[in-house]
């Protein structure tokens, strides 16, 4: 049998008061809520499935909204998923629904979030983003990142930055989005790894890949270890992320 697990978790951190943070595996949604430990959901390989985090942008108005909406909305479109296409379409669908709740509810003017994640087909993987939130191809060759950060050119002597160069919603009036998009075929124990800033920021890369490299076998393990490795860190903005594994493959 062919399958996809899917490991996640969602965490506050130690700073932020609220968790603007969400998550989509399918038809499960974790949207601003705190998972004490990482928890594993089982799909079959075949239909669409899709598994992406959306971090609310912090210092705006309703970036808990904004992430939320977005995760429901590609729940609501997941059968639909089927090629690069309709995931772009969808991802547009996505930007024009947190700028139109904006309009609808003035108070939440300029809320926006960013997203990042993975679309399991069939005999593929479509890696996607916008905004900084990050997809990582964690299989046996070891580490590599498949999005591409929406960020400005850092300054010398800085590793991160909290400035967006795009984002769903975000500003007062209705900008498109051009989504980075990447299909992979599968792979024998394809796994990915798929996390918002609140890991990346705090924890330097190369400690992220010996975590992955050391629970090669074991996503809980992983997961909860990167979660603590945050915590560790300072735990400075929400942390959420999501290790998913394809297997039963020839």
């Amino acid at each position: 049998m062919r399958y996809v697990t899917v490991t996640a978790l969602s965490h506050t951190g130690l700073v932020r008061e609220q968790n603007e943070d969400s998550l989509v595996a399918g038809p499960w949604t974790l949207c601003g809520t705190v998972t004490e430990n990482p928890q594993t959901l089982v799909f079959p390989l075949g239909h669409p499935l899709v598994v992406a985090v959306a971090d609310g942008i912090g210092g705006q108005p309703g970036g808990e909204v904004a992430s939320e909406l977005t995760v429901r909305q590609l729940s609501l479109a997941c059968a639909s998923l089927t090629s690069e296409e309709a995931l772009r379409d969808a991802l547009a669908v996505c930007n024009r629904a947190v700028y139109d709740a904006a309009d609808r509810n003035r108070a939440l003017a300029t809320m926006g979030t960013t997203v990042a994640g993975v679309v399991a087909l069939a005999d593929s993987v479509l890696a996607f983003n916008v905004g900084d939130s990050r997809v990582i191809d964690a299989g046996p060759d070891g580490p590599r990142r498949l999005s591409v950060d929406d960020n400005p050119p850092l300054s010398h002597g800085r590793r991160t930055t909290s400035l967006l160069t795009q984002s769903l919603g975000g500003g007062l009036r209705f900008t498109p989005v051009v989504p980075h998009v990447t299909a992979i075929p599968h792979t024998p124990d394809a796994r990915y790894l798929i996390c918002t800033d609140g890991l990346t920021d705090p924890v330097p890369e190369d400690e992220i890949d010996e975590v992955l490299r050391r629970y090669a076998d074991d996503n809980s393990k992983a997961a909860f270890t990167l979660w603590k490795a945050a915590i560790e860190a300072g735990g400075p903005d929400n942390i959420t992320l999501a290790l998913v594994g394809i297997g039963g493959l020839d």
